[in-house]
């Protein structure tokens, strides 16, 4: 199950802390996947890409590229709340307008496709100026103009009724979207500085996408009508569980080198099979059974990467866990060196122990600023629970208050890999020696998100936020609930001083004082006891040899023209 892009190659995902995976950390199929120790030869870097990267002179026209995807995309609007699953924002990359493109090392850079610049001309207010490329136009044969920037800003800035969005951030901030000297010159102006300007709209859609709540919310499900991008969806087959993209014959820039790309919809475990016997290109490497098998295979590159990417364990909300002491608590019960001793046993790469919510290890900004709210004290946890007025049982019994044992759930996907399971249970066994009874709760991988995290139906859960960047991103999944928009915040744990310190940071043009306010934002959510980070993830990345221009990234995007095979 993963709600960001499978394999972490294809299609980097610019989409908000929404886009999710589970910690079913590769493709593993039974076994601990303990193989022994493996020599650790990948550190985090901020600027390294591992994608074979080549010249188009060298790269064959046509071929096709045979991807796996964890479930079938049903919302194709980026910006409706259930359009934010990572492979279905990184295929609107493809197909729509990616007007801005992230470096390797997160800096980005305007698509000359679509716009010939992009500037700050004006801080005080501050008024940002596009220029878009005249030949740019929707397959329909609609220019790009400033009514798609327009009908962006209209549509999810929160103003609108029955718009379900998935964030407002940066858009709620912009006071006016304007025609400059042409309908391709936009003047958009902000009420209160937005420091991440770049990463708005961006996929721009087509603005017939987003005319209404009703066309916003149900007129992308199932299909995407209008192109704008070097593909478009060749096919959509449903009982095939397969996704098409083709080229876009009215593409007005280089032309894409592949034919084809081909998405096929299957669980985790079997995307090392299915690389194996040559159905697909790529699979992640992520555990040690999955790395063991792919890392000798026939015609075979290990791609390593360091992205936007954090495994962490998320508390609920609800019953004993609406008492942010029992969440403490639980914090201080939890070994997180011996959980990533765990998930990181027979792999090359270290998962290395992270400290922030909102930076990598890897970008600059980063502190560690989890306090002893993360520092493992068993007696500190017992502590915390008596003050809570949860008393200690009898021996191996859990504890009570007013005639309720603390039994707390453990949802988790039936897809999650071996080495997940053995994580959880040592979290089982962690929280057992402090007093909690903790059950893990199995439940499918098609329902996990829509039926149960989704919902905030979960004591404690475990996924991945991956390509929370730039920093702003990261706002939703700790922002408060807005009626029934939870935004990335699950759990619904908020406190208006965290709201306040987001917001002032997202709008702080200066990065020295915006990285002191998300800092301080951050210690404020070890406090809360939302979430305990646990590891930035790096990337594993199995590969066809001769694939070009793609593999495991650290904090760019893609560019789906230039991949393709050697000739």
């Amino acid at each position: 199950m993963d709600r960001s892009t499978t394999a972490r190659g294809l299609g980097r995902a610019a989409v908000t802390a929404i886009a999710l995976a589970l910690t079913v950390t590769g493709c593993s199929s039974g076994g601990s996947g303990s193989t022994g120790d493996v020599a650790k030869t990948v550190a985090p870097v901020q600027d390294a890409d591992d994608i074979n990267a080549q010249p188009l002179d060298k790269i064959k026209d046509g071929g096709e590229l045979r991807v796996a995807l964890q479930q079938w995309i049903t919302q194709w609007n980026p910006y409706q709340v259930d359009g934010r699953y990572g492979d279905a924002v990184s295929i609107m990359d493809y197909v729509e307008a990616k007007i801005f493109r992230s470096d390797a090392k997160g800096v980005f850079h305007p698509v000359p496709d679509y716009l010939t610049s992009a500037e700050l001309t004006s801080t005080s207010p501050q008024v940002v100026t596009y220029k878009i490329n005249p030949k740019a136009k929707w397959s329909d044969g609609t220019p790009i103009s400033y009514q798609d920037f327009k009908a962006v800003w209209q549509s999810t800035n929160g103003k609108a009724q029955g718009y379900n969005i998935a964030d407002t951030s940066g858009y709620d901030q912009i006071s006016s979207v304007e025609k400059g000297a042409d309908d391709q010159e936009v003047k958009v102006t902000f009420s209160t500085p937005y420091a991440d300007w770049q990463n708005l709209f961006n996929p721009l859609v087509p603005a017939s996408m987003l005319a209404t709540a009703d066309v916003f919310n149900t007129g992308s499900i199932e299909k995407v009508s209008v192109f704008g991008g070097p593909m478009k969806i060749g096919s959509l087959d449903k009982s095939a569980q397969t996704i098409t993209l083709v080229r876009n014959p009215d593409w007005w820039g280089t032309p894409a080198k592949l034919d084809k790309v081909t998405y096929r919809v299957m669980d985790l475990p079997a995307m090392t099979q299915a690389y194996l016997n040559n159905e697909i290109d790529e699979a992640p490497a992520s555990t040690s059974t999955s790395y063991n098998q792919l890392k000798d295979a026939k015609d075979t590159r290990i791609s390593t990467g360091t992205p936007w990417d954090e495994v962490h364990i998320s508390f609920g909300g609800n019953g004993a866990l609406a008492d942010q002491t029992v969440r403490q608590a639980i914090g201080r019960a939890i070994d997180r060196d011996a959980l990533i001793k765990v998930v990181n046993q027979g792999l090359p790469i270290q998962f290395k122990k992270l400290d922030n919510h909102l930076y990598m290890i890897n970008q600059a900004g980063y502190q560690n600023n989890s306090g002893d709210w993360a520092a493992y004290s068993p007696d500190v946890a017992k502590q915390l629970l008596d003050k809570a007025g949860w008393k200690e049982g009898a021996a191996g019994a859990p504890r009570t208050k007013d005639g309720q044992s603390l039994e707390l759930h453990f949802v988790v996907s039936d897809g999650s890999t071996q080495q997940t399971l053995d994580m959880i249970s040592a979290v089982q066994n962690m929280l057992q020696q402090v007093g909690i009874k903790m059950d893990i709760d199995k439940v499918s991988s098609k329902e996990y998100f829509t039926k149960y995290i989704d919902q905030g139906k979960f004591d404690l859960a475990s996924w991945r936020n991956t390509d929370s960047f730039p920093l702003s991103q990261g706002v939703a999944n700790f922002r408060a609930p807005e009626g029934d928009n939870v935004f990335g915040n699950y759990s619904k744990l908020s406190t208006p001083e965290i709201d306040s310190l987001l917001r002032k940071a997202a709008a702080t043009l200066d990065k020295t004082e915006a990285d002191k306010l998300y800092n301080e934002a951050d210690a404020k959510i070890w406090e809360l006891g939302h979430t305990i980070e646990l590891y930035q993830r790096p990337s594993i990345l199995a590969v066809r040899k001769g694939l070009a221009n793609e593999g495991a990234s650290s904090l760019s995007d893609p560019d789906i023209a230039k991949i393709g095979w050697m000739k």
